[in-house]
């Protein structure tokens, strides 16, 4: 019978291959992965919106700039559009529930979007003719045939 057993065992503790025996991994090494929350998300957002770069957004919740940017992409990128979408959803539905005061300001704010809309501002403008080049209008005259030079009566 051969001892050359890669599964040895003695006394219920598997050995490697040189004797030694094999301990379970205790610790993992390196930090640890970066864990996000709602609170961090809602804290960035609220920061962006105030305008912090990034690098000071990273040391204030406790992270480097690339985790920052890999797990915070989206409200680093529209922090002030999703804290303007929040507010403007509050005041809705206080609005809703009779508070004339968000009434105002939705309808103030209805009103100057309109005023700003392009489409509402003024009416669509006719398109003027494109002035051509003289290749161009010669390939025009070309087309449009005889009649612009009085040679179709003749011809005919």
């Amino acid at each position: 019978m051969s001892d050359f057993s890669d599964d040895k065992e003695i006394d219920g503790v598997e050995l490697d291959l040189f004797g030694m025996p094999i301990l379970p991994i205790k610790d993992r090494r390196g930090r640890p992965s970066y864990r996000k929350s709602l609170e961090n998300q809602e804290l960035v957002t609220v920061l962006r919106c105030a305008n912090w770069n990034h690098e000071r957004i990273a040391r204030y919740i406790g992270c480097d700039e690339k985790t920052l940017r890999k797990h915070f992409s989206r409200e680093l990128e529209a922090g002030a559009d999703i804290v303007e979408a929040e507010a403007l959803m509050v005041t809705y539905r206080k609005m809703r529930q009779g508070n004339s005061v968000a009434t105002g300001r939705i309808l103030d704010l209805a009103d100057k979007t309109q005023l700003e809309s392009p489409q509402r501002r003024q009416p669509a403008k006719e398109q003027k003719p494109q002035k051509l080049g003289k290749k161009e209008q010669a390939v025009v005259d070309a087309r449009s045939g005889h009649e612009n030079n009085g040679w179709g009566s003749v011809l005919q």
